[in-house]
Parts: structure tokens; sequence; C-alpha cells
């Protein structure tokens, strides 16, 4: 990681983002920094909950062995057959046996979703996370993923198509929330023009975020350019001042632990 980099999209984001959270990252690879691996809850756990303490400034290191969500082997890229009946789960349940989430029509929708998926295997890697301010040499972030409200999706929103060629710098791909900001993020970012990818919509995932928070999770490579166009960009502008302005009036001041 070029810590040089780190230090200057901080300064930036100070500057057009005042007292706003900070981006976490992962990186998907084979060294653990010497962290644990997370172990899993007793019961089922959305993942986007045990970033909370990422976005605190805590590493998390999680594995295979770390996920009690079938939904999180899946998009994590450990486990690749679904259950049988995911295609009830996620639509109309079973009678007797199976839960509905209801979140497609029916089980055949839920087929043709999942025959479109791309399974990106993750072997033995671990996913490593930290909060931007936390990087050192030693990292290589795949993905950047923002916690955001409103105002700030807005200017991330806009520095994402910044220099796209067509208005469709982001995505916003049905999803659960994990896939959202991991495997989204991560096929994005194997593309010649990767997109940034809005989301945390799924509502299994609400209650890990606070009220009104979204994402949008940018593969490495957009990253780098949307920090060298910030400055100049529509950033520098009195139209994004006067948003600044509502951002800094509304904040109650950045968490840095």
């Amino acid at each position: 990681m070029d810590t040089e980099l780190r230090d200057r999209f901080i300064a930036l984001w100070d500057r057009y983002f005042p007292s706003c959270e900070l981006p976490i990252t992962f990186e998907l690879s084979g060294r653990d920094c010497g962290l644990p691996e997370a172990k899993p809850p007793g019961k089922w756990r959305c993942v986007v909950c045990d970033l909370a303490r990422v976005r605190r400034g805590k590493p998390l290191l999680l594995g295979a062995g770390s996920l009690s969500c079938s939904g999180a082997q899946y998009y994590l890229g450990y486990v690749k057959e679904r259950s049988p009946d995911f295609r009830y789960f996620l639509s109309t349940g079973k009678p007797g046996s199976v839960r509905g989430e209801r979140y497609r029509k029916s089980p055949e929708l839920v087929d043709a979703l999942a025959s479109r998926d791309t399974f990106l295997p993750a072997g033995e890697r671990k996913y490593l996370f930290r909060r931007w301010d936390t990087l050192s040499a030693e990292d290589s972030p795949d993905v950047v993923v923002f916690f955001a409200r409103g105002e700030v999706l807005s200017g991330l929103f806009t520095l994402a198509n910044f220099e796209s060629p067509d208005p469709h710098g982001v995505t916003c791909p049905f999803g659960s929330g994990c896939s959202s900001i991991i495997h989204y993020p991560l096929l994005e970012g194997r593309e010649e023009r990767p997109r940034a990818v809005l989301g945390m919509f799924d509502p299994s995932a609400r209650p890990c975020v606070p009220l009104d928070m979204l994402t949008m999770a940018f593969p490495m490579g957009l990253f780098y350019r949307i920090v060298d166009a910030m400055e100049e960009s529509f950033l520098a502008t009195g139209s994004w001042e006067k948003v600044r302005e509502k951002i800094l009036g509304a904040s109650p001041g950045r968490k840095t632990d």
C-alpha cells in the first residue's frame, strides 16, 4: 500500500467530506498479519454486523470457518453449491420446512437469478479487513467500502461517474448485503472499466447498519482514479460547498477508535 496515497486521501476526505466516516478496505490473500481468524458465532449472524468493529478501527480476519451464514459462505467464495431449498428460502418458502424471505416472487425466479451468478472461489485465502487510516505499507487492499448517508453518497456517486463515458459508472445489483460490498466489487475489479457498487439494500443486513446508511464499494483500480480526480472535480465548486456545509452541520464528528 502506498502510504502517501493513504495520507493524501485522508486529507482530501477531511477537506471535502468533513468529519465523515472513513471507508474500510479488504484484501483477499494468504497472509493473516498475525491476526486470529474470527470464530463463527453460536447462531446465524450476518457478516455485515461483524464489520462494525472494522468501522471503529479494529482489524478483522475472516475465513471459511468464520461464517455462519450460507449466503456469506457463497458470496465470499467458500461454498459453491447452494442448498436445494435456497429457491424456496429466497421466495415463497416451503410449508412445514422452509421459511420464505419473499425477496423474489417465485422459486422459478430464484432459479433464473442463480443461473446468472458468477462464483469467485476463495480457496484457502482469507479476507483481511482494515479501516483506511490503519493501512500499512504491507497491505494491498482489493476493495474500498464506504458506509455513508445520502449527501456523502451523492459525492461518491458523482466521483464514480466523473471519468465514465456513459451514465452507468455505478451499478446496484440485487443481492445480500455482503455481496454488495465484497462479491460484486471483486467482480467489477476484473473489468476493463470497473464500476462502483451501491448496496446494503438487503433487509436481512439492515439491522447491522445505522438508519439511512447505505454502502458504496470501489474496486481499487477505480478508487485510485477518483482520488486523483477529487481536486479537479465538482468537489472544488460552490455547488459542493453547499453540500459540504450541510454535511458539516449535521455531523457529530468522526470517531477514530
